[in-house]
């Protein structure tokens, strides 16, 4: 009987021996795993943070092949079709499935309001196609071509409607997509290297020039942020061209962003000046700036990265909110501040409430980046539960 038991227990040891086996590698897998790793495991069971990956990844999509995406030139006027409401795509007609199409339009004039009503010539079907030619442009600025990714051969589709002049709304959100996260990112590089270094020269060196950078910041900081980007931005000659107004625009919105990094690297150093390794390398006869930027900086460089993401919507938002109110960019440039600028009267709101398309991708950008910034945040610390 003992025999058999032992052998018994040999035999179950044999069946839970790959899962043990399994067990054990995966414990040798996590305890041999690089930081990189081991934040990257983390963010991935992350959901809303893979979400607002995937969104921030198809806002660069958009911004890098607006040309190709967009079903018209921007600057492309339909004098047909002012202020025209958007077109449904429709793929079922008669209870019968087709290739997406969308109607004709017919105008009529509205008896009571004597405005002109739009109305969907269900008579006229118009077939959407995809790589169609159209208006001419230049892929990645260099190569020339007329293809888009859709659009009609006959007729005009405005899947977002259109503005005052006839030009397609859903083509200037996505040239506008462009130039606002390109502000938001040049900005935010501006306020890193500004935060890094002015915070690291506070922190590593203290003293009096610790006292005299945070009375600077503080100084900063208690002038509310937005009428300080709209004195500023008010203060910009109006005879600068688009191009001059738009780095101004960046420099600005950049040279107020790095105050609260700065002080978050602040902190950090002032608590790893003291410890071993920084000594090691003052005894081993590094500078000051190798110690700052070579040892110290990439210890805490994943809470940076956090900083970073979570301040990237607050420059997106300083850049809408001074085109809005004509402080910021200015037409010709297209932004999504720029393009509220036609949705801020009561008519517009009652009459063409499209023109308010550009909010729901500001709101998709600031909800990205905040998801993102919240997976980064709890990654950061991969050895917490």
């Amino acid at each position: 009987m003992a025999s058999a038991t032992g052998v018994s227990g040999r035999l179950g040891w044999f069946r839970r021996a790959p899962q043990d086996t399994d067990a054990r590698d995966a414990e040798i897998k996590y305890y041999t795993a690089s930081q990189f790793q081991l934040i990257w495991w983390k963010f991935k069971r992350h959901r809303l943070a893979l979400i607002g990956t995937f969104i921030l990844a198809l806002f660069l999509v958009i911004a890098v092949l607006a040309e190709f995406l967009a079903p018209y030139d921007p600057f492309n006027r339909n004098a047909e079709y002012l202020f025209g409401p958007p077109q449904a795509i429709h793929f079922f007609e008669d209870g019968t499935l087709h290739a997406p199409f969308v109607y004709g339009i017919t105008f009529a004039m509205d008896p009571v309001s004597f405005q002109l009503s739009v109305k969907e010539d269900t008579s006229v079907r118009i077939p959407l196609q995809l790589f169609v030619h159209g208006d001419a442009y230049k892929l990645f600025g260099i190569f020339p071509t007329d293809i888009h990714l859709f659009g009609v051969e006959k007729g005009f589709v405005h899947l977002m409607g259109s503005d005052k002049l006839g030009r397609d709304l859903f083509s200037r959100i996505l040239f506008a997509t462009r130039i606002s996260l390109s502000i938001g990112v040049i900005g935010l590089f501006i306020a890193f290297f500004l935060g890094l270094i002015i915070g690291g020269i506070s922190g590593f060196f203290g003293g009096a020039i610790d006292n005299v950078i945070q009375r600077f910041i503080e100084f900063i900081r208690s002038i509310p942020t937005l009428p300080l980007w709209m004195a500023l931005a008010a203060s910009l000659p109006k005879e600068w061209p688009p191009l001059q107004v738009y780095f101004a625009i960046t420099l600005i919105i950049g040279l107020l962003g790095w105050t609260h990094l700065a002080r978050r690297v602040r902190g950090k150093l002032l608590s790893l000046r003291e410890e071993d390794y920084v000594t090691a390398a003052k005894i081993a006869g590094s500078s000051d700036w190798r110690i700052i930027f070579r040892h110290m900086l990439p210890s805490f460089l994943s809470y940076i990265i956090v900083d970073l993401s979570i301040s990237f919507p607050y420059m997106i938002l300083g850049e809408t909110a001074l085109s809005f109110i004509g402080l910021g960019l200015r037409p010709p440039v297209i932004s999504w501040g720029v393009l509220l600028q036609d949705a801020q009267n009561v008519r517009a709101i009652a009459l063409y409430p499209w023109l308010f398309a550009p909010v729901a991708f500001v709101v998709l950008a600031v909800l990205a980046f905040s998801f993102v910034g919240d997976g980064l945040r709890d990654a950061a610390d991969p050895y917490s539960r």
